[in-house]
C-alpha cells in the first residue's frame, strides 16, 4: 500500500490497543502479534512464559497524511501506563511492558521528543519506563487474539478494561476517531 507507515506498539495486553487503534482515523490495519524478543515465531504460551522476550503489541498500518505517528504516540501514551514496568493493571510480565518499536530514524526522533515533552509536562507522578528500541521482527498473534474485542464485547475483560480505554480515546480525542465506530 503506497504512501503508508508502520508503527510498532506495545502497552499492556494487546486486545485493548487493537480495539483503540481500530478506530483511530487514518489506521488502515492493526494486527496483534509479538516483538522484541529472541525467539523467532513465538507462540502465546511461550511469550506467555516470559522466557522469550516479547512483547504483546500491535503492529499499525497507517496513513501518515490522514494521522501522524506523532498523534498515533498521544494516543498510545493516553490509553496506557507508560510509568508501570511489566504491568498493567492487573496483566504482569515483561510481556505487558510499555514499548515503542520504531521504523525509522524519523519514527524514533518523534518517539524520544513526545516522551521529552510527556516527562517536562509531568503528566504522571512517576518517570516514563517505555522502551525505545529499534524494529527487529514482528510476528502475528495467533488467529484467536485478531478482532477480540469486537467479537467478544460483552467478555468481562473487555467490558471491564476495554471498554474503559476506548472510551477514554473517544472523549479525549475524537478528532481523530473514525466516524461510526463506537
Amino acid at each position: 500500500m503506497a504512501g503508508l507507515e508502520v508503527a510498532t506498539l506495545g502497552g499492556g495486553c494487546f486486545w485493548c490497543l487493537e480495539a483503540v487503534f481500530e478506530r483511530v482515523r487514518g489506521v488502515r490495519r492493526v494486527v496483534p502479534g509479538y516483538a522484541g524478543g529472541h525467539l523467532p515465531n513465538p507462540t502465546y504460551e511461550q511469550v506467555c512464559s516470559q522466557q522469550t522476550g516479547h512483547a504483546e503489541v500491535v503492529q499499525l498500518t497507517f496513513d501518515p497524511a490522514e494521522v501522524s505517528f506523532r498523534q498515533i504516540l498521544e494516543v498510545f501514551f493516553a490509553i496506557h501506563d507508560p510509568t508501570s514496568k511489566d504491568r498493567q493493571g492487573a496483566d504482569v510480565g515483561p510481556q505487558y511492558r510499555s514499548i515503542i518499536l520504531y521504523h525509522s530514524p524519523t519514527q524514533k526522533e518523534e518517539a524520544q521528543e513526545v516522551m521529552r515533552r510527556l516527562e517536562a509536562a509531568q503528566v504522571w507522578d512517576k518517570p516514563l519506563v517505555t522502551e525505545l528500541v529499534p524494529f527487529e521482527a514482528f510476528y502475528p498473534a495467533e488467529e484467536y487474539h485478531q478482532g477480540y474485542y469486537r467479537r467478544n464485547p460483552h467478555k468481562p475483560y473487555c467490558a471491564f478494561v476495554i471498554a474503559p480505554k476506548l472510551a477514554r480515546f473517544l472523549q479525549e480525542f475524537p478528532e481523530l476517531s473514525t466516524p461510526g465506530l463506537g
